[in-house]
Protein backbone atom coordinates (compact mmCIF):
# COMPACT_ATOMS: atom_id res chain seq x y z
CA UNK A 1 0.00 0.00 0.00
CA UNK A 2 1.46 3.22 -1.03
CA UNK A 3 0.53 6.48 0.79
CA UNK A 4 -0.20 9.12 -1.62
CA UNK A 5 1.37 12.84 0.09
CA UNK A 6 -0.97 14.58 -2.64
CA UNK A 7 -4.18 13.33 -1.13
CA UNK A 8 -3.42 15.86 2.58
CA UNK A 9 -5.13 18.65 1.72
CA UNK A 10 -3.02 22.02 1.95
CA UNK A 11 -5.15 24.25 3.58
CA UNK A 12 -7.73 23.91 6.06
CA UNK A 13 -11.46 25.00 5.47
CA UNK A 14 -14.38 25.45 7.78
CA UNK A 15 -15.74 22.00 7.62
CA UNK A 16 -12.09 20.82 8.55
CA UNK A 17 -11.32 23.13 11.54
CA UNK A 18 -15.37 21.91 12.62
CA UNK A 19 -14.17 18.45 12.80
CA UNK A 20 -10.89 19.30 14.43
CA UNK A 21 -12.56 21.57 17.06
CA UNK A 22 -15.35 18.43 17.69
CA UNK A 23 -12.77 16.24 18.15
CA UNK A 24 -10.61 18.45 20.74
CA UNK A 25 -14.28 18.97 22.62
CA UNK A 26 -14.45 14.76 22.85
CA UNK A 27 -11.39 14.39 24.00
CA UNK A 28 -11.56 16.93 26.56
CA UNK A 29 -14.49 15.42 27.26
CA UNK A 30 -13.25 11.91 27.74
CA UNK A 31 -10.49 13.14 29.91
CA UNK A 32 -12.98 15.16 32.43
CA UNK A 33 -15.50 11.63 32.66
CA UNK A 34 -12.47 9.63 33.39
CA UNK A 35 -11.20 11.91 35.80
CA UNK A 36 -14.65 11.85 37.94
CA UNK A 37 -14.52 7.90 37.14
CA UNK A 38 -10.79 8.16 39.22
CA UNK A 39 -12.09 10.46 41.88
CA UNK A 40 -15.07 8.58 42.81
CA UNK A 41 -13.24 5.16 42.97
CA UNK A 42 -10.90 6.89 45.38
CA UNK A 43 -12.97 8.02 47.74
CA UNK A 44 -15.02 4.31 47.89
CA UNK A 45 -11.21 2.46 48.91
CA UNK A 46 -10.00 4.12 51.93
CA UNK A 47 -6.76 3.31 53.29
CA UNK A 48 -6.03 0.79 55.64
CA UNK A 49 -5.37 2.89 58.08
CA UNK A 50 -8.08 4.78 58.17
CA UNK A 51 -10.36 1.73 58.05
CA UNK A 52 -8.26 0.80 60.98
CA UNK A 53 -8.83 3.46 63.15
CA UNK A 54 -12.48 3.80 62.79
CA UNK A 55 -13.66 1.89 65.46
CA UNK A 56 -16.66 -0.79 64.14
CA UNK A 57 -19.74 -1.26 66.18
CA UNK A 58 -20.55 -5.17 66.75
CA UNK A 59 -24.03 -5.41 66.52
CA UNK A 60 -25.23 -7.32 69.66
CA UNK A 61 -26.74 -11.04 68.87
CA UNK A 62 -29.78 -11.64 69.00
CA UNK A 63 -30.29 -13.37 72.32
CA UNK A 64 -33.95 -14.79 73.31
CA UNK A 65 -34.38 -13.17 77.08
CA UNK A 66 -35.71 -15.61 79.51
CA UNK A 67 -37.81 -14.55 82.02
CA UNK A 68 -36.76 -15.06 85.42
CA UNK A 69 -38.10 -17.75 87.23
CA UNK A 70 -40.95 -16.78 89.66
CA UNK A 71 -39.89 -17.31 93.58
CA UNK A 72 -41.45 -20.31 94.75
CA UNK A 73 -44.09 -19.69 97.25
CA UNK A 74 -43.53 -21.24 100.19
CA UNK A 75 -47.12 -22.39 101.76
CA UNK A 76 -46.35 -21.84 105.64
CA UNK A 77 -48.26 -24.34 107.51
CA UNK A 78 -51.16 -22.87 109.36
CA UNK A 79 -50.60 -22.84 113.21
CA UNK A 80 -53.34 -23.01 115.72
CA UNK A 81 -54.07 -19.65 117.64
CA UNK A 82 -52.91 -19.77 121.14
CA UNK A 83 -54.48 -20.79 123.52
CA UNK A 84 -55.33 -17.81 126.15
CA UNK A 85 -55.26 -18.82 129.63
CA UNK A 86 -56.98 -16.55 132.05
CA UNK A 87 -56.06 -16.62 135.50
CA UNK A 88 -58.99 -16.87 137.56
CA UNK A 89 -58.76 -14.44 141.02
CA UNK A 90 -59.43 -16.44 143.99
CA UNK A 91 -61.96 -14.10 145.20
CA UNK A 92 -64.79 -15.34 143.99
CA UNK A 93 -64.14 -19.27 144.51
CA UNK A 94 -63.57 -18.35 148.64
CA UNK A 95 -66.12 -16.31 148.70
CA UNK A 96 -69.04 -19.98 147.26
CA UNK A 97 -66.68 -22.13 149.92
CA UNK A 98 -67.65 -19.15 152.61
CA UNK A 99 -71.37 -19.69 151.46
CA UNK A 100 -71.20 -23.38 151.32
CA UNK A 101 -69.25 -23.38 155.06
CA UNK A 102 -72.16 -20.88 156.53
CA UNK A 103 -75.33 -22.81 154.75
CA UNK A 104 -74.64 -26.57 154.67
CA UNK A 105 -70.91 -26.89 156.89
CA UNK A 106 -69.21 -27.99 153.65
CA UNK A 107 -65.94 -27.40 154.73
CA UNK A 108 -66.36 -28.73 157.99
CA UNK A 109 -67.98 -32.09 156.67
CA UNK A 110 -65.10 -32.45 154.03
CA UNK A 111 -62.67 -32.08 156.16
CA UNK A 112 -63.98 -34.33 158.70
CA UNK A 113 -62.64 -37.67 159.57
CA UNK A 114 -65.74 -40.46 159.33
CA UNK A 115 -64.21 -43.30 159.21
CA UNK A 116 -65.31 -43.57 163.19
CA UNK A 117 -68.88 -42.51 162.60
CA UNK A 118 -71.43 -45.27 161.57
CA UNK A 119 -73.38 -45.14 157.87
CA UNK A 120 -76.01 -43.73 159.68
CA UNK A 121 -74.76 -41.10 161.68
CA UNK A 122 -72.78 -40.25 157.80
CA UNK A 123 -76.31 -40.52 156.25
CA UNK A 124 -77.87 -37.70 158.65
CA UNK A 125 -74.93 -35.22 158.60
CA UNK A 126 -75.14 -35.40 154.36
CA UNK A 127 -78.80 -34.61 154.68
CA UNK A 128 -77.70 -31.41 156.58
CA UNK A 129 -74.70 -30.59 154.05
CA UNK A 130 -76.73 -31.47 151.00
CA UNK A 131 -79.69 -29.31 151.98
CA UNK A 132 -77.86 -26.38 152.78
CA UNK A 133 -75.06 -26.86 149.61
CA UNK A 134 -78.77 -26.99 147.33
CA UNK A 135 -80.31 -23.87 149.21
CA UNK A 136 -76.31 -21.72 147.77
CA UNK A 137 -77.11 -22.83 144.87
CA UNK A 138 -80.78 -22.26 143.94
CA UNK A 139 -80.31 -18.35 145.50
CA UNK A 140 -76.75 -17.75 144.06
CA UNK A 141 -76.37 -20.20 140.66
CA UNK A 142 -79.08 -20.19 137.35
CA UNK A 143 -78.33 -23.53 136.18
CA UNK A 144 -80.09 -25.61 133.23
CA UNK A 145 -78.94 -29.05 131.25
CA UNK A 146 -76.50 -28.86 128.77
CA UNK A 147 -78.57 -31.89 126.89
CA UNK A 148 -82.30 -32.00 126.99
CA UNK A 149 -82.82 -35.72 125.86
CA UNK A 150 -83.37 -37.61 128.82
CA UNK A 151 -80.74 -40.18 130.26
CA UNK A 152 -79.96 -43.34 129.25
CA UNK A 153 -81.52 -42.46 125.69
CA UNK A 154 -79.46 -43.15 122.57
CA UNK A 155 -78.38 -39.86 120.57
CA UNK A 156 -76.12 -38.86 117.53
CA UNK A 157 -73.32 -36.22 118.04
CA UNK A 158 -72.62 -34.77 114.68
CA UNK A 159 -69.54 -34.00 113.04
CA UNK A 160 -68.08 -30.71 114.57
CA UNK A 161 -70.21 -30.88 117.83
CA UNK A 162 -68.74 -28.82 121.08
CA UNK A 163 -66.20 -31.34 122.12
CA UNK A 164 -66.48 -28.33 125.55
CA UNK A 165 -69.90 -29.18 126.20
CA UNK A 166 -70.34 -32.72 125.30
CA UNK A 167 -67.14 -35.59 126.10
CA UNK A 168 -67.41 -38.59 124.03
CA UNK A 169 -66.04 -41.38 126.66
CA UNK A 170 -65.95 -45.54 125.73
CA UNK A 171 -64.66 -47.57 122.68
CA UNK A 172 -64.17 -43.68 120.64
CA UNK A 173 -62.99 -45.33 116.89
CA UNK A 174 -62.87 -42.91 114.16
CA UNK A 175 -64.39 -39.66 113.14
CA UNK A 176 -67.86 -38.28 114.06
CA UNK A 177 -70.92 -38.75 113.96
CA UNK A 178 -71.08 -40.71 117.39
CA UNK A 179 -73.91 -42.82 118.41
CA UNK A 180 -74.07 -43.11 122.13
CA UNK A 181 -76.38 -43.63 125.51
CA UNK A 182 -76.35 -40.28 127.26
CA UNK A 183 -75.00 -40.70 130.86
CA UNK A 184 -75.15 -37.40 132.40
CA UNK A 185 -77.21 -34.29 130.76
CA UNK A 186 -74.34 -32.19 132.07
CA UNK A 187 -74.90 -28.60 133.63
CA UNK A 188 -74.68 -25.35 132.65
CA UNK A 189 -74.21 -22.09 134.64
CA UNK A 190 -76.60 -19.47 133.23
CA UNK A 191 -76.33 -16.82 135.72
CA UNK A 192 -74.60 -16.14 139.09
CA UNK A 193 -75.54 -13.65 141.25
CA UNK A 194 -72.67 -13.91 143.92
CA UNK A 195 -73.37 -11.10 147.29
CA UNK A 196 -71.11 -8.06 146.54
CA UNK A 197 -67.84 -7.94 148.80
CA UNK A 198 -67.94 -5.09 151.50
CA UNK A 199 -64.42 -3.13 151.26
CA UNK A 200 -62.04 -4.60 154.03
CA UNK A 201 -63.94 -7.98 153.67
CA UNK A 202 -60.88 -10.36 154.11
CA UNK A 203 -62.72 -13.33 151.87
CA UNK A 204 -59.58 -15.72 152.65
CA UNK A 205 -62.19 -15.96 156.36
CA UNK A 206 -63.92 -18.95 155.10
CA UNK A 207 -65.41 -19.67 158.39
CA UNK A 208 -64.68 -17.17 161.25
CA UNK A 209 -63.64 -19.06 164.73
CA UNK A 210 -66.09 -19.05 167.75
CA UNK A 211 -65.25 -18.27 171.16
CA UNK A 212 -68.08 -19.16 173.89
CA UNK A 213 -68.00 -16.67 176.60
Amino acid sequence: MQFDPTLIPATFDAVHIGLAALVVILLILQILLLSVAVIALLRRRKPASEVAAVPVRAEPAHVPIREAPKPLEIVKPERPEPVVVKEATPDAALQLLGLLQKEARFVDFVQENVGAYSDAEIGAAARVVHEGCRKVLSQHFELEPVRREQENSRITLPKGFDASSVRPTGNIVGDPPFTGTLIHRGWRATGVKLPKIAEGHDVRIIAQAEVEL
